[in-house]
């Protein structure tokens, strides 16, 4: 089993940066998969946010965060880390950490799901 752990949420007001953060923990984990941030805002589906390789060396963003958000893992590659600057009223959502991905912005792809961590953003 592989457990995903989402932390760093909470209300921020607009143009303030939050990081967040995913703790991958089971015995199955490996610190080769893609690990990768979701969100999903009221009365909408959850989109893709951004993916790391397992190395890090590879990102992928949504075009509605890049320049904003970074993605980006520890040492261990077993927890991922999604800084978020300039937050606008939009990226309120719930954000949830997936891993296990073979297509890093398709969700249908990952494994494993976190339980997600709200972000909410005030004007």
């Amino acid at each position: 089993q592989v457990q995903l752990v989402e932390s760093g949420g909470g209300l921020v007001q607009a143009g303030d940066s939050l990081r967040l953060s995913c703790a991958a923990s089971g015995r199955t984990f490996s610190s080769r998969y893609v690990m990768a941030w979701f969100r999903q805002a009221p009365g909408k589906e959850r989109v893709f946010v951004a993916a790391s390789s397992w190395s890090a060396g590879t990102t992928y963003y949504a075009d509605s965060v890049k320049g904003r958000f970074t993605i980006s893992r520890d040492n261990s590659k077993t927890t991922v880390y999604l800084q978020m600057n300039s937050l606008k009223p939009e990226d309120t959502a719930v954000y949830y950490c997936a891993a296990g991905g073979t297509v890093q912005y398709a969700q249908e792809s990952y494994t494993y799901w976190g339980q997600g961590t709200q972000v909410t953003v005030s004007t």
